[in-house]
């Protein structure tokens, strides 16, 4: 294939500006797919997706354009929005040439708007600006158009306007891309060929296949191929490009995006970033992409010690479509055998439990988040602790750093003064606070990564009516002032509730911990007790009554004292079944622990 005629492209907005829906216009409009296979989401193959209405996964898809006489290849690359999946997004923009810039019309340029934009300035990718959802009767197209000029030092005729849900701006967008996009460049004249590796796909049949951006040469079927990073040699099955669904082809030249299928069933033959050789071309690796960083840490423990392999082969299969899931093995005396895992949010964990539990029917038992904190004891050892079970008792800790982040919050003047107090509530350490446009603030701020993850995200959008939008990025570590709050279920201590919190919230969280536990946990034939500890005592106790059985129903009238005789035998024999019965926590209890009340 002619690379003069490719054109690779990526759609980047902040979450829920459009972008999917405008993918699907341009899929009917170059009728890559008919009419009648349509569906809203087109390009969102998980359920998940669907069911949320965001982008999890990013996706690729070729389409083929007609301008004048020439017909062109466009491969198209559709990214998720929210901020926990902004490693995506990242990888994405290393396959491509170009992105849109996508801008609802109705809330004009938002803080992940910002954040992603970086990105692809950081790409080195060229940029269209696009104003989406034009037909909203609420829709603001001249004051978003300032804000983009504004922001990107442009003219306005070098802004595009479209609506995913008409079509309406779509084709004249279509032949924008052809115009403004280079063609990938290519000087390599020798035998076989180059790829990046920017994703993986598990299946069952087919077993693994890689998705790949050509930089060099061919990569053919039956091709030899070998992953340089991890010296793994095989031979491409298939070789193929997305529309959406796979479509197998002879081969993929210098520019193209697509698949080359593996056969290999075994997960993990490869890690995303890697460089992928064909034939006998002679050429050197890629730089391949950062590692993700994890932001949240929890422990995954099968519901049942039998299911701890199918959990081990669940999870390494999930990080080959999901290259920011991280895990290792962790052990622990109640609990059993389990994993501990970096997620890259709240949500990011929340899709990987959901997914564990419909592609691979498990039900894992999920401890409370935490972040990374470094610990010195005192001997002077540090070491890093992902988990409260980790975390030593008060006297043996001299000092404790935790990751802190800058935020960056967009908001209407009007709700200043209510962000600026939510700021404080979290720690926060408040910066600069600038005009943005004409009717909102962009304000500056530095928070504890922990204060960030405790729902302050929902919080800001609850104090600002659904208006403020937030961005953020990794600062320094600084000391923290934080204790470890222990939760003890009938005088037994369980870890899966175990978090490490503030002082100053110890005693408010430990009272709301256990009242919350108290509505949630069953009765038992004994008295169980549900005690909170931190810092060497007792904060916070409630107590679930037993169980009652009417013992002196059968008696009539008579002396009362033989109604104490039973019922104080019935006490003792609670009494002596609850020193010997361990209390057994259904698992819907830990799912609705996790879960804010």
């Amino acid at each position: 294939m002619d690379g003069k005629t490719i054109r690779n492209f990526s759609i980047i907005a902040h979450i829920d500006h459009g972008k999917s829906t405008l993918a699907d216009r341009m899929l009917e409009v170059t009728q890559t797919i008919e009419i009648r296979k349509m569906r809203a989401q087109v390009l969102d193959a998980m359920d998940l997706e669907r069911e949320r209405g965001i982008t999890i996964k990013m996706q690729p898809v070729r389409m083929s354009y007609t301008l004048g006489a020439q017909t062109y290849t466009l491969n198209l690359i559709d990214t998720p929005g929210h901020i926990d999946f902004a490693y995506e997004v990242s990888r994405a923009l290393t396959a491509v040439e170009g992105v849109l810039l996508l801008v609802d019309a109705t809330q004009g340029v938002q803080a992940q708007t910002l954040a992603t934009l970086a990105m692809a300035e950081r790409a080195g990718c060229t940029i269209i600006p696009v104003i989406s959802k034009i037909d909203m009767p609420a829709a603001r197209v001249n004051e978003t158009a300032d804000e983009l000029v504004k922001l990107l030092s442009v003219s306005r005729g070098e802004i595009f306007s479209a609506s995913g849900k008409t079509g309406e701006g779509v084709e004249t967008l279509l032949a924008g891309i052809i115009e403004r996009v280079p063609p990938p460049e290519t000087t390599y004249t020798g035998q076989g060929g180059r790829a990046l590796i920017f994703d993986f796909k598990y299946s069952e049949h087919r077993g693994t296949s890689a998705f790949i951006r050509v930089i060099d040469g061919v990569v053919r079927t039956k091709d030899p191929i070998t992953f340089l990073g991890v010296k793994r040699k095989m031979t491409a099955v298939e070789v193929g490009w997305f529309t959406p669904g796979e479509k197998a082809a002879a081969s993929l030249s210098a520019g193209e995006i697509g698949y080359v299928m593996t056969g290999i069933k075994e997960p993990g033959i490869a890690l995303v970033g890697d460089t992928l050789i064909a034939g006998n071309a002679e050429l050197p690796a890629m730089p391949g992409y950062e590692i993700p960083r994890p932001v949240v840490w929890a422990s995954l423990y099968p519901d049942s010690q039998d299911d701890y392999t199918l959990l081990k082969q669940s999870l390494l299969r999930l990080k080959l479509s999901d290259s920011a899931l991280s895990f290792e093995e962790e052990g622990s005396s109640v609990l059993g055998k389990g994993f501990r895992c970096g997620f890259l949010g709240m949500l990011h964990m929340e899709i990987v439990t959901e997914r564990l539990k419909r592609e691979f029917s498990l039900e894992p038992l999920v401890t409370a988040p935490t972040i990374m904190y470094s610990l010195t004891d005192v001997k002077g050892e540090t070491r890093d602790v992902f988990t409260p079970a980790g975390f030593p008792e008060d006297g043996l800790i001299k000092e404790v750093r935790e990751q802190w982040v800058k935020i960056s919050v967009l908001t209407p003047p009007k709700y200043l003064s209510a962000v600026t107090q939510l700021l404080h509530e979290h720690e926060a350490v408040i910066g600069a606070a600038d005009l943005f446009g004409e009717d909102r603030i962009a304000l500056q701020a530095e928070l504890p990564l922990r204060e960030l993850m405790r729902g302050f995200f929902d919080r800001l959008k609850s104090v600002t009516s659904g208006y403020a939008s937030l961005s953020y990025e990794f600062a320094d570590m600084r000391p923290a002032d934080v204790a470890r709050l222990d939760i003890l279920v009938a005088e037994e201590p369980v870890p899966a509730f175990a978090r490490i919190i503030s002082r100053r919230r110890v005693e408010d969280e430990a009272r709301q911990t256990v009242e919350r536990l108290k509505k949630l946990l069953p009765r038992q034939m004994f008295v169980v007790k549900i005690q909170a500890k931190a810092m060497g005592r007792i904060v916070a106790s409630e107590s679930i009554s037993a169980m009652r059985k009417d013992v002196t129903g059968y008696l009539y009238g008579g002396d009362v004292s033989r109604k104490k005789k039973l019922l104080e035998k019935q006490k003792k024999g609670k009494e002596r079944r609850g020193e010997h019965k361990k209390m057994h926590i259904p698992q819907d209890v830990f799912l609705k622990m996790m879960k804010p009340d």
